[in-house]
């Protein structure tokens, strides 16, 4: 008692209150009204300004960051405090760290640490080493504490017992065990996810698809030994989190992740780190019953990986909307690295060898054109998926009647779930004195709400049955069989996605390795059933690539640009259905770009008559017939005449002219094709 002074009763008195986490705030009240009763030990030792420090209960005194300790340090280091009062030392601090730090604070300013028994000085050496090994056997006892608990969680999980909380789809039994819900709207939402992912290949794309056709997931809320089921919409990391754990997949794991603590600016942090599933220390398959069995739970897991694009590098990467089929399953035969799908122009795919980038002194390892390399890889898929097509028709005649029938089952568990809520809220309201309004009327008002939820749903789920797809008419049915039998046919029509081409790509091919030797490039096509397929094809040199005006519209356009311009070039090729090389209606501007790039001089007016050349319209006026006789003439061959192309004007030379003229009045006129009638000369 006579460590007390006039100069510590001068300043104030701090009362440090803890406990370790919040279930300790929760249940062990009795703990808190001990340290709380401190505040009446402080006034009987003669403190009268007395600060309770309270903030830090449901904190950890481990060496985590606690408000309530650094307020507590900040204001022994203005020397306001005389005293620190705490039930005992662990309530104050759990590691050595911190104890000291405090021990320190308290000597320098001279304030006392009292627990419920005694008064500690610690400028005074006794009391320090006194309290020195406090500190120690509190940061000792602790640990002891952890050890052994962390011993009797493993020896639990060792035997698939210890299960603090059950994903949403799953309930804990009495005798803990892991049954699925019983609730067949919760079980058939959790099978939907997995079902669409088969389908989709995709985390995102399964939600946009569950977020698109208004498909609610459920979601646990509350302490685990009575969760609430709420249903809210579907979110991108709700199905990660489905798909991810194994106990959908009929499997109990213990240590998917582990802890890991740093120091940041003098605070330790802790942090979750996920493990690998090779790291994991318990994994106990056929635990409980699972949604899906353990080798499609590890290609969900590999197909998830592969779709990481932030690791782009090392994995295939998601399916994405560009036409380069093979984009994420080439890797370079020299270096590894993976090959880049490139996009020069709108039409044109090229793949590079990625270790150009991480190394830019280098040449590129392999670089080729992609359309010829995409077609080779598709039409050896194409062989082995043909003797499946008639299968794959039939599949998907179904799956066209299974995606409707989800999205209307699973509206109708919803309306089945109102129904209930609505019954469960009459029966409170029915249950109730009707006198007591203050919860008569706010029974009512849930009714009410149940009610108009019910009449929503109703709504949705007879919109969505009008809304059905009907079945497919033997027409339908006719047709997609006929398409099956003809794969390559459907493979390169113009309604082929690139997103389903790439799924089929990657369901059937593990990885292609791609080498250059000279001109030549070699592909090795790794199949998922372990085969492979060696493909082989040059490289295409410059300038000769796929769109290369043909040679037939090259002499055509050669020879009309002597007797037309451009425009009229175009004109007759549009009407003869000729093209350009990318497909397109001919212009006046195509037909100049082809006379530049084959060096074909341009249409001068006057040099046909220059070469002694005549039009029909020309050989008409000099005959005094009209152009139709002069057209019957070179039809009969008559008329000498040319034609650089169908429907091009046709000439005849002068030279021909002379000669007709000059044989003329030898011969007679030809007769018309119908009719025997004579023909009159008129001169």
């Amino acid at each position: 008692m006579t460590a007390i002074s006039a100069d510590h009763l001068a300043r104030s008195a701090c009362v440090y209150i803890r406990q370790s986490t919040p279930d300790q705030v929760q249940r062990n009240v009795e703990s808190q009204r001990r340290q709380y009763a401190l505040v009446d030990r402080a006034r009987a030792l003669g403190w009268h300004d007395i600060d309770v420090i309270d903030e830090d209960l449901g904190v950890s005194g481990s060496g985590t960051r606690r408000a309530g300790f650094e307020r507590l340090l900040h204001a022994l280091c203005e020397g306001q405090v005389g005293a620190v009062f705490s039930l005992e030392a662990s309530r104050l601090a759990r590691n050595g760290r911190e104890w000291h730090t405090l021990l320190e604070f308290c000597r320098i300013v001279g304030a006392l640490l009292i627990d419920a028994d005694t008064v500690y000085d610690p400028r005074q050496t006794n009391d320090r080493l006194l309290l020195g090994m406090k500190g120690t056997i509190s940061e000792m006892e602790v640990a002891s504490f952890r050890e052994r608990a962390q011993a009797a969680l493993r020896q639990k999980a060792q035997r698939g017992a210890l299960v603090q909380r059950v994903p949403i789809g799953f309930i804990k039994t009495a005798d803990d065990r892991i049954e699925k819900d019983p609730d067949a709207r919760v079980r058939a939402a959790i099978e939907t996810v997995f079902h669409k992912f088969v389908e989709l290949a995709s985390v995102r794309q399964v939600a946009l698809w569950l977020h698109q056709q208004e498909i609610l997931l459920p979601i646990a809320r509350g302490p685990a030994t009575a969760p609430e089921v709420v249903w809210l919409p579907a979110r991108y990391h709700a199905v990660l989190s489905i798909l991810k754990n194994p106990m959908y997949a009929g499997a109990y794991a213990y240590g998917r992740s582990r802890t890991e603590t740093r120091l940041d600016a003098g605070q330790m942090i802790r942090r979750q780190i996920r493990r690998p599933r090779s790291e994991w220390p318990i994994l106990i398959q056929d635990h409980h019953e699972g949604y899906i069995a353990w080798d499609v739970y590890e290609r969900h897991q590999a197909m998830i990986a592969h779709n990481e694009n932030a690791r782009s590098r090392t994995v295939r990467g998601s399916i994405k909307r560009g036409g380069a089929l093979l984009a994420g399953l080439l890797r370079c035969g020299h270096c590894g690295a993976k090959l880049l799908a490139q996009h020069p122009g709108p039409t044109v795919i090229r793949y590079q060898c990625s270790g150009h980038q991480l190394h830019p002194e280098r040449a590129s390892c392999v670089m080729f054109g992609g359309l010829r390399a995409d077609r080779l890889v598709a039409d050896q898929l194409l062989q082995c998926l043909t003797p499946l097509g008639i299968g794959a028709a039939l599949e998907a005649m179904e799956h066209v009647h299974d995606t409707s029938a989800d999205r209307v089952r699973q509206k109708a568990l919803a309306l089945e779930h109102a129904s209930y809520e609505v019954t469960r809220a009459r029966r409170q309201y029915d249950a109730v004195d009707p006198a007591n309004r203050l919860v008569a009327g706010e029974l009512e008002r849930r009714w009410n709400d149940a009610l108009r939820m019910e009449r929503q749903v109703e709504g949705e789920l007879q919109a969505l049955q009008e809304r059905r797809q009907p079945s497919l008419t033997d027409t339908a049915k006719r047709e997609l069989l006929a398409l099956a039998r003809e794969l390559p046919a459907l493979w390169y029509g113009p309604h082929g996605s690139p997103e389903h081409k790439k799924r089929l790509l990657r369901i059937a091919v593990k990885e292609i390795i791609a080498t250059c030797e000279g001109e030549t490039i070699r592909l090795i096509v790794h199949w998922h059933g372990g085969a492979h397929t060696q493909i082989e094809f040059e490289k295409i040199r410059t300038g000769r690539h796929r769109y290369i005006t043909e040679a037939d519209i090259v002499d055509a356009v050669r020879a009309l640009a002597r007797i037309e311009p451009d425009a009229r070039i175009a004109a007759i090729l549009n009407k003869n259905q000729r093209r350009t090389a990318h497909g397109q209606l001919w212009t006046a501007t195509r037909v100049c770009a082809v006379r530049n790039h084959y060096a074909i001089a341009v249409h001068r007016e006057g040099e046909r008559q220059a070469r002694g050349e005549h039009s029909v319209g020309e050989v008409a006026a000099i005959l005094g017939v009209g152009a139709t006789t002069v057209l019957r003439l070179i039809r009969l061959q008559q008329l000498p005449a040319a034609q650089a192309c169908v429907n091009a004007p046709w000439i005849v030379r002068a030279v021909d002219l002379d000669q007709f003229v000059a044989t003329r009045h030898a011969r007679s006129t030809p007769p018309p094709h119908h009719s025997p009638q004579l023909t009159l000369d008129i001169q």
